[in-house]
């Protein structure tokens, strides 16, 4: 379970980092957004993503096209 969802499908690059990213400045320390995204570069963008802000990638999937990730605020 989420904290929150936030649906970035039909967007492309960098669209659903952005979205993710102010999201994730409003939301408290440990929780998490789900991001729904459909643009197959997106799987490296929220690796990379989480990478250099520190936030946790806890899953990653793609199911019929539909990319889910699960990330945790940190700090």
């Amino acid at each position: 379970m989420t904290d929150q969802v936030l649906d970035a499908k039909g967007l492309n690059c960098p669209l659903p980092i952005l979205r993710a990213r102010k999201a994730l400045n409003g939301m408290a320390s440990g929780a998490t957004l789900q991001v729904l995204a459909t643009d197959p570069g997106s799987v490296k963008d929220f690796e990379a993503f989480c990478r250099t802000t520190g936030n946790e990638l806890l899953s990653s999937s793609n199911e019929n096209g539909v990319f889910s990730f699960v990330i945790r605020r940190t700090g």
